[in-house]
């Protein structure tokens, strides 16, 4: 690609602060980061591999910014993370094989329905209930597959992990968004060292994003840290509902395709 102008590079660093920012409460911080970057006239190869790059300043700051504040333990949760990193890996791997067309069918519908289920769900909090899995068992087959999904395709995979913590490993929902942005950048090492492999960063790109990644995420989790259940859950119903709706959008939608809208 050719230089890319100053102001379209603080274009995008405005657009990655907003995503930081939304994606350390709540995740979806890529519905954002994507479409500026191919409205910048970025390929959509090198869209994801340079989302990845600066989705690690995101996800880094905001595990970083929870771990300091005792929400999540990072020696102890490594192993989640390694997990999440080989799934990302393999999902970017396998990105050409898999049929992505079946994942964008379904996607709307299963983030409408995590909002649905935060949305009417009264009795979550931010207090720890009964285990439905057993840590061995989650970490070596949610944790892996939600990562997957991510260097697969990616959108609303913090809703995923979200989901998977608050039900079945049982955390409150402060905890589960810290654990999320640690297994998050998990996925996204993964995923970034295949893109590498491949070619498709775009490194300038990536570091000014990756800078306004930071910050936001810093912001953003302090005021998940302060407010917990109030700014979280009405956030991730937002934003899931926002993602489904972005999605469908898009005029290559299968759904779409095959109604002729």
């Amino acid at each position: 690609m050719a230089d890319i102008a100053l102001h379209i590079l603080v274009f995008l660093f405005i657009a990655a602060f907003i995503a930081g920012f939304i994606d350390s409460i709540a995740g979806g911080g890529g519905m954002i980061t994507i479409p500026a970057m191919l409205l910048a006239g970025i390929p959509p190869l090198h869209t994801l591999g340079t989302n990845k790059l600066q989705s690690l300043f995101g996800a880094g700051s905001a595990t970083i910014a929870y771990a300091r504040a005792g929400h999540v333990q990072l020696r102890e949760q490594l192993p989640m993370a390694a997990l999440s990193a080989l799934g990302g890996a393999l999902g970017a791997l396998l990105a050409t094989v898999v049929p992505g067309d079946v994942l964008k069918t379904f996607m709307p519908f299963l983030l409408v329905a995590i909002a649905v289920y935060f949305g009417l769900k009264p009795n979550i909090g931010d207090v720890d209930r009964h285990r439905r899995m057993s840590v061995f068992l989650f970490t070596f087959t949610i944790v892996p597959l939600i990562g997957f999904y991510d260097g697969v395709f990616g959108p609303g995979t913090g809703s995923f992990f979200m989901l998977a913590f608050v039900t079945l490993a049982g955390f409150g929902v402060l905890k589960a968004t810290a654990h999320t942005k640690l297994l998050n950048f998990g996925s996204n090492v993964g995923a970034f060292a295949v893109f590498v492999s491949y070619g498709v960063v775009l490194w300038k790109v990536g570091l000014v994003m990756g800078a306004g990644q930071f910050l936001g995420a810093q912001a953003g989790s302090r005021v998940a840290m302060k407010a917990g259940v109030k700014i979280i859950k009405p956030l991730l119903v937002f934003t899931s509902i926002a993602l489904a709706i972005r999605l469908m959008a898009d005029p290559s939608h299968p759904i779409r395709v095959w109604l002729g809208w």
